[in-house]
């Protein structure tokens, strides 16, 4: 093996295909529901506890922060839904070859920057 081979450890220089991107952000996507089921589940518990309950949940999802954070969970459902599509489809054998997967995940960028933007215009 080749000792004196260059080494670049930094990430911000290195470009990433499309398709490497997609499958991060993919894996990302999924996190980031994993960690906000909890604190959906519970504000879906508070709500329907009383009518009180319910009124702290809806004063609460008048402010920005919460706008924010439902925005985000929301934008990570739809990415990571629409990646989730992208895969099955390659299961079944559709855009498996190299044109087809950049293709593929260009697409999947494209349809889910316009539904999270289109999610946000609903929200507010």
């Amino acid at each position: 093996m080749n000792k004196n081979r260059p080494v670049n450890l930094d990430i911000s220089t290195i470009k990433l295909p499309a398709a490497a991107l997609v499958s991060i952000l993919h894996r990302i996507s999924g996190v980031i529901l994993f960690a906000v089921v909890a604190l959906l589940l519970y504000m879906l518990d508070a709500s329907l506890s009383s009518e009180q309950g319910f009124a702290d949940m809806a004063a609460l999802f008048s402010s920005t922060p919460a706008k924010l954070l439902l925005w985000a969970s929301l934008a990570a459902l739809i990415y990571h839904l629409i990646a989730g599509v992208r895969h099955l489809l390659m299961d079944l054998g559709i855009g498996e070859s190299l044109e087809g997967g950049r293709r593929g995940a260009v697409l999947v960028l494209v349809l889910s920057v316009i539904l999270i933007l289109l999610t946000g215009v609903w929200l507010w």
